[in-house]
């Protein structure tokens, strides 16, 4: 009669465990709330007021509840995505950023670029939530200050301060571009640029 043998164990090596997944860490308040808005922010442009805090919980990547840990309702999230749009400090960095060794005229059409940016995303985000929002409007002289120090290496050049010349470009980019005056054909910033610097007499 043949004995059996028991077989020992196989223990698996650390390396062969199949490993828990580890659990995201938890952000601070603050970064949980501005990644919530920046995944808010499209649905808000595609659905409007009646996007549900399901929906932006899947985009965050989050539960439903989190939501609420950082925001009092829904309502609340919209207005903070309507804040973030408006703010307008990424708007002055970006002009900050712009490449003084252009050439003059460049350095303006990229300014133009900019603020047309910040623009499109204001009509976009007011155009969905309609009515929502009747608090603050952006400050009268958001940007102008990045704007102006485009101006600044050609002070000795221009009839105007670079602040006024800034306040100019501004509402002629804003003219030009709001869907509203143009049927949504916005003038190109180099175009907007040649009728600042030199008006539409022919030369």
């Amino acid at each position: 009669m043949v004995t059996a043998i028991a077989a020992e164990p196989v223990t698996a090596s650390a390396d062969e465990r199949p490993k828990r997944a580890s659990r995201a860490a938890a952000l601070p308040a603050d970064e949980r709330r501005a990644a919530i808005i920046e995944a808010t922010i499209p649905l808000v442009l595609e659905q409007g007021t009646a996007v549900t805090t399901r929906s932006i919980a899947i985009a965050a990547g989050i539960a439903e509840g989190t939501i609420f840990r950082v925001f009092a309702d829904k309502d609340s999230l919209i207005e903070a995505v309507v804040d973030a749009v408006f703010d307008p400090a990424p708007t002055e960095a970006a002009l900050a950023e712009v490449d003084m060794s252009l050439p003059f005229e460049e350095r303006l059409a990229a300014g133009v670029q900019i603020v047309q940016r910040r623009l499109t995303d204001i009509w976009r985000v007011t155009s969905a939530i309609g009515g929502h929002r009747e608090g603050k409007r952006p400050h009268s002289t958001w940007d102008l200050a990045g704007l102006a120090a485009l101006f600044e290496p050609e002070r000795d050049r221009l009839a105007f301060d670079p602040m006024d010349a800034g306040r100019m470009l501004r509402g002629i980019t804003l003219a030009m571009s709001h869907p509203a005056l143009v049927n949504d054909s916005p003038m190109s910033p180099r175009a907007i640029v040649s009728l600042l610097l030199d008006g539409i007499r022919s030369r």
